[in-house]
């Protein structure tokens, strides 16, 4: 994406002292990594982070105790005794540091820095879908506790072309390089991490990131949270950025993937029989990556979901025109107004399940396998979503216009752990 403008409204990415944990004092790096907060499916995921390691980084993104003001204390008190013990340390002098991934047949490369943080008005980082206010809260009181942004936002933008310049340029020689750690964690993704000190390739890199905006891939809430933090510090320092990677999808394009819901407490049966008479409903034969296929199908043609928790898949499609028009707002583009997510909320949600959007009465799941397993076990409803293209995403994004939230899950997600960034060291 380029920005429009001066070339002082793009992207300022700067250097920072990376906390990074030292391996001979924990287990493995792959052990003490973590997939971003909102990814690790409770409970299990977190009792089994939680046991790979006692310094799994999930203690600090997820702590656990009896209320919110001794999670946010345990993580804080947990993070200064790994930093006095050696576990964690902050690296000599500011870097940039570029990030690689590999595994099933991704390969990924971006740039890990402080960059400046600025609203949508600004245009430079583009939102594209609405936040949660209690997640805001949540994520602002655990920043506020551990004075540290423990994990790197995913922003995307777009080169010019195939030239090797810039912010490309560094990234391709660096990687030839050796790296500052290099791990496999368990899902079969190879993780390598660079410093980048040289004065004259951050120079390189900042300047052509000064030419860009950026799409927050995974993120919004975090990047919410970076915004009221930095209008709670009036003067200036280090809470005016925000720990972010970002990548070229021209370069290293990412999937794009959906986000699921489970419903607590709404049995599949209830959910079929309020949609009756208003979408057309169709029992699909598993396993469960036939069922995707028969939804992807359905998809292709307009509005669809898939319903499971009772066993079997249930394809819901085809929704009454009467319905959209009584219940999704009109003064929206069409794109937005015709999106599964907007139909998802404002249709069925809102009107015809009436659930109210909240952790009481929704999760939301990004692990297709994990959303029906947890819908079986509780007796209730996985509403399982069709990706939206990478494309409508941004094209709504210039518009101004974000989605629903939980809309979309870019990937692949840095990994939690590699390197953090604290706001006491500036």
């Amino acid at each position: 994406m380029n920005t429009p403008g001066t070339a002082d409204r793009g992207l300022r990415l700067t250097p920072f002292r990376g906390l990074r944990y030292v391996p001979e004092r924990v287990g493995s790096l792959a052990a003490v990594t973590s997939p971003p907060y909102d990814v690790v499916v409770r409970p299990d995921g977190l009792q089994h982070l939680e046991s790979a390691d006692p310094h799994n980084i999930v203690r600090l993104i997820l702590p656990q105790a009896g209320t919110v003001d001794a999670r946010n204390a345990q993580a804080a008190a947990t993070l200064e005794d790994w930093l006095a013990e050696g576990v964690l340390a902050p690296d000599d002098e500011p870097s940039l540091y570029v990030y690689e991934q590999r595994g099933d047949g991704i390969l990924q490369r971006g740039v890990i820095g402080a960059l400046a943080l600025s609203g949508p008005a600004d245009g430079v980082v583009l939102p594209h879908e609405d936040v949660m206010a209690h997640v805001v809260a949540d994520r602002a009181d655990l920043m506020r506790a551990t004075a540290a942004h423990l994990e790197p936002l995913l922003l995307t933008y777009r080169s010019d072309g195939d030239a090797v310049t810039g912010a490309t340029a560094v990234i391709e020689r660096t990687v030839d390089r050796a790296p500052l750690l290099a791990t496999t964690t368990e899902d079969g993704f190879r993780h390598r991490l660079w410093a980048v000190t040289d004065p004259a390739e951050r120079a390189e890199i900042g300047a052509d990131l000064l030419r860009h905006q950026a799409l927050i891939a995974d993120g919004h809430h975090r990047w919410a949270t970076y915004l009221r933090l930095q209008q709670e510090h009036t003067d200036p320092g280090p809470w005016d950025y925000g720990l972010v990677l970002l990548v070229d999808t021209a370069r290293y394009p990412l999937r794009v993937r959906a986000i699921h819901r489970l419903l607590h407490g709404l049995p599949v049966a209830d959910a079929l029989a309020a949609l009756a008479g208003l979408f057309r409903i169709r029992e699909v034969a598993g396993p469960l990556p036939r069922a995707l296929d028969a939804l992807a199908d359905a998809a292709a043609e307009g509005n669809a979901f898939l319903l499971a928790g009772d066993g079997g898949f249930h394809l819901v499609d085809r929704p009454d025109e009467a319905l959209l028009s009584r219940t999704v707002p009109a003064d929206r583009p069409p794109a937005w107004r015709t999106l599964d997510a907007t139909v998802l909320h404002s249709a069925l949600l809102d009107h015809v399940w009436r659930i109210p959007d909240d952790p009481a009465h929704i999760a939301y799941i990004h692990d297709t396998a994990a959303a029906v397993e947890q819908a079986e076990r509780h007796g209730s409803t996985a509403v399982l979503m069709h990706p939206v293209r990478e494309e409508l995403v941004r094209d709504l994004a210039r518009q101004g216009v974000t989605m629903p939230r939980k809309s979309t899950s870019f990937g692949p997600k840095p990994a939690t752990g590699l390197v953090l960034r604290s706001l006491k060291l500036g």
